[in-house]
């Protein structure tokens, strides 16, 4: 029988951290609310980890408005 271990290795990659190659800038919209947008470099060698970074980023985001506007962070309104 073989025994398998796993472990988990976080260095400078751990979840959640913002990877070097996102910048991100503080905005005013037209309606005067401020905004974060974040942006990456399309030829960048590790695109692949700061795009899941910003989508993961954006999801939250998403998911905080529609929990405050539906009260339910799917974005489907419940039954009544």
């Amino acid at each position: 029988m073989t025994d398998i271990t796993v472990q988990r290795v976080y260095g400078a990659n751990r979840p959640g951290k913002k990877p070097k190659g996102v910048t991100a800038k503080r905005v005013k919209t037209a309606s005067g609310e401020t905004v974060t947008v974040r942006s990456i470099d399309a030829d960048s060698p590790t695109f692949g980890e700061e795009f899941l970074y910003v989508f993961g980023r954006n999801v939250a985001a998403a998911r905080r408005r529609n929990k405050e506007v539906l009260g339910t962070p799917s974005g489907v309104a419940g039954k009544r």
